[in-house]
């Protein structure tokens, strides 16, 4: 019994999950149309496009990207396209590679996801446009999505 105490002991102190540091990667802005944008009635058609990245950096260390993509449109004309790639550093040891892979395409994300519409809405409203506020992501049926597309994608090239 000691002996099995001993051995989960142990494998609870060599997993780890940790967050290392939160950062702006990459930020950009543009309002082609302005000023004369501001000068039509505001009832825009916002698109929001995700995409996350994770490479490994040292070891037990992960970068993990989060890349955000808004496009307004008002009819046709574009109003502002505004984009951040907010990143992390993560520590993540000890982790079956399944879970290492929730935790880098799904747990990671979330984490980075307020920071990154926080630096969207502050973004937008210096650009003179209303703030986005844009609703919380679901990254885990994000996750289990693209787990299913490719299991498909698998079975169909088998």
């Amino acid at each position: 019994m000691t002996e099995q105490n001993n051995n989960a002991a142990a494998q609870e102190e060599t997993t780890q999950f940790a967050l290392q540091r939160i950062y702006v990667k990459d930020l950009s802005f543009e309002a082609p149309k302005s000023p004369e944008i501001f000068r039509e009635d505001w009832s825009p058609n916002i698109e929001l496009d995700l995409s996350t990245s994770q490479r490994v950096l040292d070891g037990e260390f992960h970068e993990v990207v989060l890349t955000v993509t808004v496009t307004a449109k008002s009819g046709e004309d574009i109003a502002f396209i505004a984009e951040v790639q907010q990143a992390g550093i993560f520590l993540i040891q000890g982790l079956d590679a399944g879970s290492k892979g929730h935790a880098l395409g799904a747990f990671c994300p979330s984490l980075l996801f307020p920071y990154a519409r926080e630096t969207l809405d502050s973004l937008v409203v210096r650009g003179s446009f209303p703030a986005l506020m844009l609703a919380p992501v679901n990254f885990d049926a994000l996750y289990a999505q693209e787990l299913q597309r490719m299991q498909a994608s698998a079975e169909a090239q088998a």
